[in-house]
């Protein structure tokens, strides 16, 4: 109890002055550490260096590009992705079966990768007032919860501790995922068409998209302000970068090759 209170003082402290990108880039790595027990991480040696090169491609072209950003594919078919502080970013493989070119998988990993340069998940913490963020601080800076308290935070559906981002938050990600995919040389198009694949999917079969919906807050105004964005570059601009690849369709076809995903299990 003792060390807890200590680390409880500790968080306070740090959200009173701020969380330094040391500190940030050490939670990270605590949190990657625990979604590696947690979630069904896929494994394969070429779908992982497919998720990081195309990741690497875009992040590291942004403002924080200092940063030794990890990509991962997480083998549930529930369709979902997201990123924790320090460049870690999460894509379920439900999502990656529904993009139909690459632009589309860019477009995705170009917004969470916005979460994490506009320190959305740091800020959300940086707010916390009083016990909540002794708690909360002290789980990811002091190590002091013990695994069940870390097990209720994390969930196959790809939900992670402070994952939850307010519509603002989303509207700043899709900015920075437009900016970010154009600086990489890959269509913007594909955001607002995977966001489309997902409104149509939610009014077919819900229960396949509910995870994403869950922690995106998504409806057809995203769309429009996506597109709206997008109209602002010049068109030749637009319709001069690569919206598909062969070696996106090889990924693609390795990963519908694995075995079925697994049975999601739920958090103690």
């Amino acid at each position: 109890m003792k060390r807890f209170l200590a680390g409880a003082a500790i968080a306070v402290a740090i959200s009173a002055c701020g969380i330094s990108q040391q500190q940030e880039v050490q939670m990270g790595a605590d949190y990657s550490a625990q979604i590696a027990q947690q979630l069904p991480l896929v494994q394969d040696p070429e779908i992982n260096r497919y998720i990081n090169v195309i990741g690497d491609s875009i992040a590291k072209l942004t403002a924080r590009g200092d940063l030794d950003w990890h990509f991962y594919v997480v083998d549930a078919k529930e369709v979902n992705a997201f990123a924790v502080p320090g460049g870690y970013v999460y894509v379920n493989r439900g999502l990656i079966e529904r993009a139909q070119n690459m632009s589309q998988l860019a477009g995705v990993l170009g917004h969470e990768i916005g979460h994490v340069v506009r320190r959305h998940s740091v800020k959300q913490m940086e707010q916390m007032q009083g016990a909540q963020v002794g708690v909360g601080l002290a789980c990811v800076l002091t190590s002091v919860c013990n695994s069940q308290l870390g097990q209720t935070a994390i969930n196959v559906g790809g939900t992670a501790l402070f994952a939850k981002f307010s519509r603002g938050d989303e509207a700043q990600a899709d900015e920075e995922g437009v900016k970010n995919t154009i600086r990489a040389g890959i269509s913007p198009k594909g955001i607002p068409e995977m966001f489309r694949i997902l409104l149509d999917e939610r009014a077919t079969k819900p229960a396949a998209v509910e995870a994403w919906f869950a922690t995106h807050p998504l409806e057809e105004d995203r769309v429009t302000a996506t597109e709206a964005q997008i109209a602002t570059y010049d068109p030749k601009l637009i319709n001069s970068l690569t919206r598909d690849t062969q070696a996106f369709r090889t990924f693609k076809a390795r990963v519908a090759s694995l075995p079925p995903s697994p049975t999601p299990r739920a958090a103690p």
